[in-house]
């Protein structure tokens, strides 16, 4: 795309053109190559800006041609001042993030210091006169926060903000964009009294690596000032373009480009003739949060599926006073649905499974129709993915939770498919996890599998995947149990008594009916750059293959989220459609019973169970 001046930059922005000829060469997994937030001085050298003194303030300049170009308002030249400012404690980032109360982030500067914090810990030709992209779930005190971050860039020397309309934009779109600020708690509950949160993804949209995040940190230590631009508030309620001068800001459609980047990873004609089946039904959970704004735009208009296919599909600030988590817990009005008389034959609540999405994707998914580079998942993450890139001989990664270990090998071009079990699925397509890319990919799998089904014959169902799948590589029964705000002191005690626990043990210990194989505190050595990360979760793994570990989740926003992952695998297909609960119960109570954690925690009861 050949940038054009600033005043007649068409609204989708973010624009992109595609190769066809190969669709998983080194160009379309990386879709977005002429914007991107850490872009050199270079990509505006066709940029003119007009001269300040040549425009009066606040003149509405409309589009010459194309009804699709915003209008475009000019203000005087840009003024930048310094405010001064204390740092705050306890602004480290976690797996995905700064996350804390709404409270917390509401008190004056506490935002702006750590968005100061991060221009500071960044060379200054990374950010300056390019570009950065802005969007978030929707949650509360995401209109307020766009408007402190918009004004920093300003103040800092970025040349352009793009911003989802409304301040919403999903954290895949970001990432497609190549990186930006992305104002998102993930699945954690907002509102007044709940959760905000703030993340950054680097240069190729990839969350910020430990490099970054580490410097950010260091600089909220010693932060004295911040640097604002002084402007009045942006209206983001419809599409439009400010402009001062060295600085503008641009308010775009948050779903085209996206919804074009789907169109050229997926066969929508396909998912498209199993939609408008008589006899296939579908749903879609949007929770009210950020998926809500593309479910329509991509299910029902592009698709073909019923309007009344996509539930709560309006972005609400508390998310209809819910969770947007999609596990059977707040997922459950979905799962109400989904078994009751007459349930659809898909529902999605964002969701995925990894190991059937890669096992399926080269036959059904255009993208990789030359295969996939290599499979990876987080350490935590049921093992089943490891069998199928057995079976296809890929390479295959195990790293540490957070979606910025899967960046590192997604550049390298060693890896294209990948996924945590926080429901975090996704692939070389953009950076980031990517709900509504999972549930493309189901049902592709499912339009695939019944292409050739006439009306009245009966169709192939997930159920039927997924049994299938079992009986060729066996079942991972997987659990994991969380256990939210427990105080911190107790939660680090149990922890540091499980390390010491494991720096005891050897091969062949029993624990119960269980032969141990070995066990660790997981350390991750990157096979790209060689940095190593430790201390990511304490293991035990036994000669049949059971796993249990012991996490201490970074993505809460008080106190300390105890996270308890149990796996088994069976490969006998008499027993795979036991209940996992079932299955899973001697383990779990061996999980608790070794780590002590009612004694440590005093709960009774995990908080949820998936």
């Amino acid at each position: 795309m050949a940038l054009k001046s600033l005043t007649s930059m068409p609204s989708s922005s973010l624009s992109r053109k595609f190769k066809n000829s190969n669709a998983n060469d080194s160009t379309f997994s990386h879709p977005i190559k002429s914007i991107s937030f850490l872009n050199p001085i270079p990509l505006f050298s066709s940029i003119s800006f007009k001269n300040a003194s040549q425009v009066s303030p606040s003149v509405t300049v409309k589009a010459s041609s194309a009804s699709s170009s915003p209008p475009t308002t000019v203000h005087q030249e840009l003024k930048i001042k310094t405010v001064p400012t204390q740092p705050f404690e306890g602004q480290k980032t976690g797996t995905s993030g700064l996350r804390k109360k709404v409270k917390v982030f509401m008190q004056e500067n506490y935002l702006a210091n750590w968005i100061q914090a991060l221009f500071d810990s960044l060379p200054p030709e990374d950010y300056k006169n390019g570009v950065l992209v802005l969007g978030g779930d929707g949650r509360y005190f995401n209109r307020e926060a766009a408007q402190i971050i918009i004004k920093i860039a300003a103040g800092n020397g970025v040349g352009k903000v793009l911003v989802g309309m409304d301040g919403i934009m999903s954290t895949p779109a970001v990432s497609a964009a190549n990186g930006g600020f992305i104002m998102s708690a993930s699945h954690n509950p907002g509102g007044p009294d709940y959760d905000w949160g703030i993340k950054f993804n680097y240069s190729s949209g990839q969350p910020a690596p430990e490099s970054i995040t580490d410097k950010i940190y260091g600089n909220t230590l010693s932060i004295s000032e911040i640097k604002v631009g002084d402007i009045p508030d942006v209206d983001l309620s419809r599409p439009g373009l400010v402009d001062y001068g060295a600085f503008s800001v641009e308010v775009v459609d948050p779903v085209a480009d996206y919804l074009e980047l789907m169109e050229n990873v997926f066969d929508f004609s396909l998912i498209r003739s199993l939609l408008s089946r008589s006899d296939f039904r579908f749903i879609f959970d949007a929770m009210h949060a950020v998926t809500g704004a593309y479910a329509k735009p991509i299910f029902v208009d592009k698709l073909g599926a019923s309007p009344d296919a996509i539930s709560n599909g309006v972005p609400l600030e508390d998310f209809g006073h819910g969770h947007p988590d999609p596990n059977l817990t707040y997922a459950k009005d979905l799962v109400d649905i989904l078994y009751g008389e007459n349930g659809p034959d898909f529902g999605a609540a964002s969701d995925d499974s990894v190991a059937i999405i890669a096992a399926n994707a080269q036959e059904t998914i255009p993208y990789f129709k030359t295969g996939p580079k290599g499979l990876a998942r987080s350490m935590p993450t049921s093992g089943a993915l490891d069998r199928v890139a057995e079976k296809l001989n890929l390479p295959f990664y195990e790293v540490p939770t957070g979606w910025k270990f899967f960046g590192n090998l997604m550049d390298e071009g060693k890896l294209s498919i990948c996924g945590e079990e926080s429901f975090g699925t996704g692939s070389d397509h953009i950076r980031e996890k990517d709900g509504i890319w999972a549930v493309l990919a189901w049902l592709s799998i499912i339009a695939y599998r019944n292409n050739d089904k006439k009306l009245g014959e009966k169709l192939v169902s997930v159920s039927d995947v997924v049994n299938e799948h079992w009986a060729t590589y066996g079942r991972n029964f997987f659990s994991r149990y969380d256990y939210e705000e427990c105080e911190s002191e107790g939660a680090n005690k149990m922890i540091e008594y499980l390390r010491d626990l494991v720096s005891k043990s050897k091969t062949g210990d029993k624990y119960g009916s269980y032969t141990l194989q070995f066990a660790d505190d997981f350390t991750y050595t990157d096979p790209v750059d060689g940095s190593v990360v430790s201390k990511q979760g304490v293991r035990f793994v036994f000669t049949d293959g059971s796993r249990i570990i012991f996490r201490l989740s970074g993505t809460g926003s008080a106190g300390a989220t105890i996270r308890v992952y149990i796996e088994q695998f069976e490969p006998d297909a008499s027993k795979h459609n036991v209940d996992a609960q079932t299955s899973l119960k001697p383990l779990i109570d061996l999980a608790l019973s070794t780590s002590k954690l009612k004694e440590f925690t005093g709960r009774e009861q995990p908080t949820v169970i998936t």
